[in-house]
């Protein structure tokens, strides 16, 4: 729409005309310029400027934001908590074409009507930040849907008209045909093509909603979303889907959840993951590295023992995401990531290389080191191999033959005397 265009202009309303002005010009307007029903080639661009206005001045801050700074979203846009699901030409929440859609298609006639007339579902889908699923928030939807008529209140009948019971089907909703063919009589029962099923109609019909009781209107509804709400969750608001024909009940509205990606944590399940960078120096002592949590002002400490690995995780309990309708919470896992320091001075580099050189000794310069320090103090490892083989070789007196003997001669001659 050209921004020059001013929208009271387009709907014809004066600055100062009130919600119930405005939807009725716009829905005047809008019947005769909606593509499926005029011939005008211009059509569908006329009706998407007339649209353009009433979706501004239909919609409390967008229009507060209009006459105070003549543009919908003000200086600075919207707060969080406001979400406008109708970008409707985009393909985004509900278009106002398939809402009008449904409108002539339920009838927008002398007291036409279909044959479904409970109000269908409707659906979108609303994104939230991480942090705001760990908290819980409130979001203020703004869309648009078929709801019940103000005019009518929702009957379809205009002051003064009456609803009556169908001449044509007598109240059934459907008629009954016979046909004569060669095989004979063959009877069909179609929809009444008067009250279109409903077994009523009406001699005087609203004029705003054609005598369906339901418009296309521009809605705004409070979806609070729990704390600890996981993405493909769906929120099912009662009554706040598409309207029904002539005051029968009306669809629900089903808000699926989607959580946005964060820069700092990832989610598994109500455990959150992040990542801790760590001083090598502070890896190899161990250090207390404090953190920002999911929630607002929270901080974790985050306990790195020492001698810790690149890629150690770390678990800190009742940190992560909250359990759905539960007081406890999922765990925090820090994930060290090491870093070499770049920032040494020269003497703290050289203590580092004197540790270093330390450390890679190899164990054949410690056993020649040994062997050295034992030749200079008379002593080789030679020297101990030889005394280790006589060790082993020391002389032992052999056993006396004749012990035995002497026994056994002792023991005859005390059984002689006997």
């Amino acid at each position: 729409m050209d921004s020059k265009k001013d929208y009271y202009e387009v709907l014809g309303v004066p600055r100062d005309a009130d919600a119930k002005t405005i939807k009725r010009a716009f829905l005047k307007k809008a019947r005769v310029l909606h593509p499926d029903v005029s011939d005008d080639p211009n059509a569908e661009e006329r009706f998407k400027e007339v649209n353009q206005a009433y979706s501004v001045l239909s919609d409390e801050r967008k229009r507060a934001n209009y006459d105070r700074y003549g543009d919908e979203n003000g200086p600075a846009g919207f707060g969080s908590d406001y979400v406008d699901m109708s970008d409707i030409f985009n393909g985004s929440g509900f278009g106002i074409n398939d809402i009008f859609d449904s409108f002539f298609a339920g009838g927008a006639s002398g007291g036409a009507r279909a044959a479904r007339t409970r109000g269908r579902d409707m659906g979108m889908r609303l994104t939230v930040s991480l942090a705001e699923a760990a908290a819980g928030v409130t979001k203020t939807l703004a869309y648009d849907r078929l709801a019940p008529c103000d005019d009518c209140g929702g009957t379809g009948v205009a002051e003064g008209g009456h609803e009556r019971t169908c001449g044509r089907c007598h109240g059934t909703g459907r008629v009954v045909e016979v046909q004569r063919t060669i095989f004979g009589q063959m009877q069909t029962q179609t929809t009444c093509p008067v009250c279109h099923g409903s077994g009523k109609v009406i001699d005087k019909p609203c004029e705003t909603c054609g005598g369906q009781g339901r418009t296309p209107s521009r809605e705004t509804v409070e979806v609070k979303v729990p704390a600890g709400v996981h993405s493909g969750q769906t929120i099912r608001i009662s009554g706040k889907g598409e309207a029904g024909v002539r005051g029968d009940a009306s669809g629900d509205l089903v808000v699926s959840i989607e959580i946005a990606q964060d820069e700092r944590f990832e989610r598994q399940g109500d455990d959150l993951y992040t990542t801790v960078r760590v001083d090598a120096l502070q890896a190899i002592v161990g250090t207390t590295v404090t953190v920002d949590g999911i929630m607002k002002g929270e901080r974790v400490k985050v306990e790195v023992p020492a001698g810790c690995q690149y890629g150690q995780q770390i678990k800190v309990e009742r940190r992560g995401m909250p359990r759905q309708g539960m007081v406890s919470r999922g765990s925090l896992i820090a994930v060290v990531q090491v870093v070499v320091p770049t920032d040494l001075d020269k003497r703290q580099l050289l203590d580092i290389a004197g540790i270093v050189a330390e450390r890679t000794l190899s164990d054949e310069d410690v056993a020649t080191e040994g062997e050295t320090r034992a030749e200079e103090e008379g002593d080789s490892p030679a020297k101990d191999e030889e005394a280790a083989h006589l060790a082993g070789e020391r002389w032992a007196a052999p056993k006396n033959p004749f012990k035995d003997a002497k026994r056994k001669s002792r023991a005859r001659g005390r059984g002689g005397r006997k």
